[in-house]
């Protein structure tokens, strides 16, 4: 019986200890699970996004606040997978919660006002300040190029409108941290296209392969629209109707002929 028990708690010490593996022939042939940077607003107070983000059934990897230092709280391991993109897609990948680190900020989002349009809550300097921080370091440590930058309407524009018309994606591409087109070239394309406006195919086709899900009906139907008014929405804050017009086609022009 001894001898038994002695064996039997050889074989349990080897399974607790795990096998053991021979590191002398690593692969070079892998990348980083992190491919994207998804930016939010929460939609709520500092205390309530934190209790959402940590004991809710969404989370992120960080959080800006919207105190006087705007505040990066790490809410979790970048490794660990955020439940933050939700259904999505951005060139061809699908799920980006994967893929993808979510970084959340604290701004109310929109307010109705008496006049039926929108009235969109502005995001402090202390906050874009510490977001450049933020994004430069994440993006130097996984290389992440400046179009893989990007926010949640651009991921799932059926659904989601944040971080909104008045988040500076200009001012971020001037960091290096996402893309902006050229203005005097839109100027000299959207001049063609005033003559002749391309086709609704046109469209979707650039729309794609520019990184977003688009349909490829020909058909100007809603999830097109929607998608065209998350473009819009990112390039050209003005105005984010969802019609195709010629800006919006020179914006697409400039920005895919851009490397």
């Amino acid at each position: 019986m001894k001898y038994l028990a002695l064996i039997v708690s050889l074989l349990l010490a080897g399974c607790a200890s795990g096998p053991r593996f021979d590191t002398s022939h690593p692969s070079s042939n892998h990348d980083s699970r992190i491919q994207f940077v998804v930016v939010h607003y929460t939609s709520a107070s500092l205390e309530r996004s934190l209790q959402l983000l940590t004991h809710g059934e969404v989370s992120s990897h960080y959080l800006i606040g919207d105190d006087k230092n705007a505040t990066i709280y790490k809410l979790m391991d970048e490794n660990l997978r955020a439940w933050h993109a939700g259904e999505s897609e951005w060139q061809g990948r699908t799920w980006l919660n994967s893929s993808s680190i979510g970084i959340e900020i604290v701004n109310p989002g929109f307010k109705e006002t008496p006049t039926g349009g929108r009235y969109w809550y502005p995001y402090s300097e202390a906050q874009i300040q510490s977001l450049i921080v933020l994004l430069k370091d994440i993006s130097q440590r996984y290389a992440i190029p400046p179009r893989s930058i990007i926010g949640h309407s651009d991921i799932a524009p059926l659904r989601k409108l944040d971080p909104g018309p008045v988040f500076p994606w200009k001012r971020l591409a001037a960091e290096g941290l996402g893309i902006w087109p050229n203005e005097q070239a839109v100027a000299r394309q959207q001049a063609q296209f005033n003559a002749e406006l391309p086709s609704v195919s046109w469209f979707q086709g650039q729309l794609a392969r520019l990184g977003y899900a688009t349909p490829q009906t020909g058909e100007l139907d809603v999830a097109t629209r929607h998608v065209i008014a998350a473009f819009q929405m990112h390039f050209r804050p003005s105005r984010f109707d969802g019609m195709p017009d010629a800006q919006t086609a020179a914006l697409l022009q400039v920005l895919n002929q851009t490397k």
